[in-house]
């Protein structure tokens, strides 16, 4: 197991960065925010059709640009041409992200599921995404849903810390994955069997008992996605850091 570093424990994190108006989600303008607020940062990686791990979250470009259509069906250089709503800004690689945040502060990054059902068509991203992270020296941790993208990342790239994303796994918030999966999923069984050295679960789910064993056989327990300072508090009796949007935590 790879630990997480006390650096993504000591400060809270920008969920996509630190979004607000003018600079959107998973931008330029909200990582160059959350690094002025000393703030750590989460950020989404998707896969373009040539290969590059790209800083955007959704599947399809409709709700976050102009455009619409799978990003996996753009190239990077494409990519970087269809603007973000709200501030003009194309849509960055990894690499650029990188080279913006440059060890100022901690990164978290999600690399999004690209089998489509938390299953082992994966690889592609992973290994752009461990490509990128080669030579970078700043407190940086990844971090799936996909629990065969963290065993991806562990053997592409054993050096950095590797965890889950996990959550109450309800059917109604994965319609597209079998619900035999599901429970297994929902078990948190294969945290132990990737060695991971964390979790960042779902903020409503932080009472389940299976968070409680993980954090006393010394996870370190992050979550997802804080909106207010009453809900922080209440996370912070159970979870180690929180994973905010919408306020200054």
């Amino acid at each position: 197991m790879t630990p997480l570093p006390r650096a993504f424990v000591t400060r809270p994190i920008a969920h996509r960065a630190y979004h607000a108006e003018g600079r959107p989600e998973n931008s330029r303008a909200a990582i160059r925010a959350a690094i002025e607020a000393g703030y750590g940062i989460e950020i989404d990686l998707q896969l373009s059709a040539d290969g590059q791990a790209m800083v955007f979250h959704d599947y399809d470009l409709g709700r976050l640009t102009g455009d619409s259509g799978p990003v996996r069906q753009r190239s990077a250089e494409e990519l970087s041409q269809i603007t973000l709503t709200g501030n003009g800004e194309g849509i960055p690689t990894l690499s650029e992200v990188l080279d913006i945040v440059a060890g100022q502060v901690p990164l978290l990054i999600e690399v999004k599921d690209q089998d489509g059902a938390f299953g082992p068509d994966v690889g592609p991203l992973e290994a752009a995404t461990a490509a990128a992270l080669e030579n970078y020296n700043g407190p940086v941790a990844v971090m799936s849903f996909n629990p065969h993208s963290v065993a991806e990342m562990a053997r592409r790239a054993p050096q950095v810390p590797r965890g889950l994303t996990t959550c109450a796994y309800r059917a109604a918030d994965f319609p597209t994955i079998p619900a035999a999966r599901l429970t297994e999923l929902g078990t948190l069984g294969e945290v132990e069997l990737l060695a991971a050295g964390f979790i960042s679960h779902q903020v409503d789910d932080l009472d389940n008992p299976r968070v409680a064993e993980l954090k006393a056989a010394g996870l370190a327990v992050l979550c997802w996605t804080v909106r207010s300072p009453e809900v922080e508090a209440e996370a912070r009796r159970v979870a180690d850091n929180v994973t905010f949007e919408g306020y200054p935590a």
